[in-house]
């Protein structure tokens, strides 16, 4: 891969391996177009061509824009490297539906899961032996988001309407979110550690589960409480925690985990386990357990009874080093528009005064 954070000069040029000038000639455009069109000066793109600059990131997305093609195809080696596709992780039931998306210039394929925005379209299809791109929708359209707020479908289609660009949320606990945004396999992740007891809480998970400068860029603060079933009659949360009650828990790492465990210390952990803060509010809906830990969101949708617990500061995160990729610039533009903050507000237990505030963190002595 040749793409890197910073232009740097290469040494012992040899003969170019991008495409950039083939694709500028068959659109009969000079350098001087392709540098207007793409944000960058005409000597870069002489320089590029001739592979004596390899580009930053954020010029390599904006040269593959301005060409209509993906980075991969510009810069991505020879044609062939498509047979040997770079899945996000192992792909479980084949034949199987996926997405493509590039992050850092890499191009990734996604099976299709199931998100917090309904069905989102595929990209292509594999056979367990065959990869087959079914549309023209170039990776370095899509932003990847890992993520457990059951309210982002509000953001996907206002990022989408306001940007052009695509998001895809994958349902993740912040530990979850916080691991694939390490790997470098998402450009965003969503954190809900902070509380108004420990308010760096994002900013600790953030560096000590990464280890790279991050910035974060707040959301919203939310509120976490106790949902409850048609038979519990305790109507405080001391009272709920004294009762002899079926619960369902979260997995081990998650933000909402780590809460219920404060509440109950010593508790056994819930024999039944959900996914994520709708999966809790389903399960207790459905008779399947008594109590549990979510989002007053997705509690009162799911029309139960909620005892307000706490706030959380909720932050998406994402690399210090990304931060110029064009969506993610998108992404702050949208999570600060008065449009997106509007429908937050709307929204029970949501407060989106803080959305838009975008703060960097080096390393934990620097918080």
């Amino acid at each position: 891969m040749i793409l890197t954070e910073n232009a740097t000069i290469m040494r012992d040029p040899v003969e170019p391996r991008n495409r950039v000038k083939a694709r500028r000639v068959d659109r009969a455009w000079s350098q001087e177009d392709l540098a207007r069109r793409a944000g960058i000066s005409r000597a870069a793109v002489s320089a590029i061509e001739v592979e004596r600059l390899v580009p930053s990131v954020a010029a390599a997305l904006a040269i593959a824009a301005a060409l209509g093609c993906s980075v991969e195809e510009l810069f991505g080696g020879s044609a062939s490297s498509d047979s040997s596709p770079n899945w996000a992780w192992p792909v479980g039931v084949k034949p199987t539906r996926f997405w493509r998306a590039a992050v850092a210039g890499r191009t990734w394929l996604y099976p299709v899961e199931p998100t917090n925005v309904g069905m989102i379209g595929h990209d292509g299809h594999f056979d367990g032996v065959h990869i087959q791109v079914g549309n023209e929708l170039q990776p370095e359209t899509t932003l990847v988001m890992a993520t457990c707020d059951p309210a982002v479908g509000l953001l996907a289609a206002e990022y989408t309407r306001a940007t052009g660009f695509r998001l895809i949320p994958l349902i993740r606990s912040s530990s979850e979110a916080l691991s694939l945004l390490n790997r470098g396999l998402v450009h965003a992740a969503g954190v809900h550690f902070a509380t108004d007891g420990d308010e760096s809480g994002n900013a600790s998970a953030a560096t000590d589960r990464t280890g790279m400068p991050i910035s974060l860029l707040s959301v919203t603060r939310w509120e976490e409480g106790l949902a409850l079933g048609s038979s519990v009659t305790s109507r405080s949360i001391s009272g709920v925690v004294k009762s002899d009650l079926i619960w369902v828990g979260r997995e081990s790492g998650s933000a909402a985990r780590l809460r219920l465990d404060e509440l109950r210390p010593g508790a056994p952990v819930p024999l039944k386990q959900a996914f994520d803060h709708r999966g809790v509010a389903e399960a207790v809906r459905c008779g399947w357990a008594e109590a549990g830990l979510c989002l007053r969101l997705a509690g009162e949708e799911a029309g139960l009874r909620v005892l307000g617990l706490r706030f959380e500061t909720y932050d998406l995160c994402f690399t210090k080093q990304e931060e110029s990729d064009p969506r993610l610039q998108a992404l702050i533009r949208v999570v600060r528009s008065t449009s997106y903050r509007r429908l937050l507000a709307e929204l029970p237990g949501y407060d989106p005064r803080i959305a838009g505030e975008l703060r960097h963190v080096a390393d934990k002595a620097k918080e």
